[in-house]
């Protein structure tokens, strides 16, 4: 795949599209090392702190998601008006600073609130890398893209935990947020260096409120664009849950806390995996019908794993497999279904980056947070919460388009589009 140069616009370097895919996966991995390196910790920080209740722990993840969904609100408006790049710099040098503070928290209520802030400075990437792939592809190239992104960004949830650890093992659990604002710095530079400018100047919106209205408007009420929304939050809640109760799931549930780091790389490699195919598949059968039989396949995976873990003793070997291919179902949904809901939002991508997950992010933190809170010293209630949440995202989309589903094409442009890319790779 080749980035054309001149489809880029202002002026800076241009780097290739391996680099360019790359760096992007790079700096939406803030957000996975930012949450997965923080797993094996959890114990050490809570009895640092003085946190006896260990659902209580949740919150250094659930605050870090809660501050993400209010941040993404604040950086797509002025990522419109001022341009990807700048608005991009002050939100990882922000993110940065505050991986330093979470080192030298002192309490629980100053880790929970850095770390809520840390999750809204970090939220400029997920807001970024989006509007900025939507700046430059659309429809199945978009998603195609969007896959590959996500393969390099699905590879840290298989590392991190184990990073963690090592990190542990060299030194105090304040060390792991050092390293974090280390990677920071890192991406600051990389991204400064060698990204170009992607927002085109006459999609530029002034930070007026009634533009800013109109724009939140359109995100609101087009029908494919809040509908693939909710779908995805839906869906994205059940990631949230399992990030929020795995290391309790592991170690007090199946009590082999040593195996946190295989856990994490058993479900984490096929979901990278299954991006990797995504990106394969969406070009040749559209974004529709593989992102819908990804949903179709995450509710019966869930439900199916609910029901015989309910009925049946599982092993912690057992559990992993089966998470693994949930999560594996989850990456062909979660691409397809983001690009649905920008497919229409081209002029305002940054605005509706911003609303989309916001409403995503706090939506998921809300019902994940729920799920992850009704621990009881087992996974049953885990899972059948991560069923229910995969049936509510499942009916959501069949409201969205009850006519599309599994809609193989969307337009013979689009299909020259893809097979063109495809012969460019």
């Amino acid at each position: 795949m080749k980035i054309d140069a001149a489809s880029v616009p202002g002026s800076g370097p241009r780097p290739g599209a391996r680099e360019t895919i790359a760096l992007l996966a790079g700096l939406m991995a803030l957000n996975a090392f930012a949450i997965d390196a923080m797993i094996p910790a959890l114990p050490a920080i809570g009895r640092a702190l003085e946190v006896a209740d260990e659902n209580r722990r949740q919150l250094i993840v659930v605050a870090y998601t809660f501050g993400f969904g209010f941040g993404v609100l604040l950086w797509g408006p002025l990522a419109d008006r001022f341009g990807r790049k700048p608005i991009l710099a002050i939100g990882i040098a922000a993110y940065t600073v505050l991986a330093v503070l979470c080192a030298w928290a002192p309490s629980f209520e100053m880790l929970i609130a850095a770390r809520a802030l840390q999750g809204a400075c970090a939220a400029v990437t997920r807001v970024l890398v989006v509007a900025m792939v939507r700046d430059l592809f659309e429809g199945e190239a978009m998603a195609r893209v969007m896959s590959l992104v996500f393969m390099v960004f699905m590879l840290v949830p298989v590392l991190a935990p184990s990073i963690g650890q090592l990190i542990l093992l060299a030194g105090p659990w304040r060390l792991i947020f050092l390293v974090l604002a280390g990677y920071g710095a890192l991406m600051l530079a990389w991204s400064w260096l060698r990204l170009p400018e992607t927002l085109h100047p006459e999609y530029r919106r002034p930070l007026e409120v009634q533009p800013m209205v109109e724009a939140s408007r359109m995100v609101m009420t087009e029908r494919q664009s809040i509908g693939y929304t909710l779908a995805q939050t839906a869906i994205f809640a059940g990631l949230v849950a399992y990030i929020a109760s795995i290391q309790q799931i592991v170690f007090d549930a199946f009590r082999q806390p040593g195996a946190i780091g295989l856990v994490f790389a058993a479900v984490a490699a096929p979901m990278a995996l299954a991006s990797w195919i995504n990106s394969r598949l969406v070009g040749r059968y559209g974004l529709r019908r593989v992102g819908h039989l990804g949903v179709v396949a995450f509710v019966a995976l869930t439900f199916g794993h609910a029901l015989v873990a309910d009925l049946f003793s599982e092993t912690l070997v057992e559990f992993a497999i089966i998470q693994g291919l949930v999560m594996a179902s989850f990456a062909f949904t979660s691409s397809n279904l983001n690009t649905l809901a920008l497919e229409k939002m081209a002029p305002i991508a940054g605005i509706a980056s911003s609303i989309q997950g916001f409403i995503g992010s706090i939506g998921a933190a809300i019902i994940g947070f729920a799920i992850g809170q009704s621990f009881d010293g087992t996974q049953i209630p885990f899972l059948w919460g991560l069923a229910l949440a995969g049936f509510a995202g499942a009916a959501l989309v069949v409201l969205t388009e009850p006519r599309r589903l599994f809609e193989r094409r969307e337009s013979p442009q689009r299909e020259a589009e893809a097979e063109s890319l495809a012969a460019a790779e």
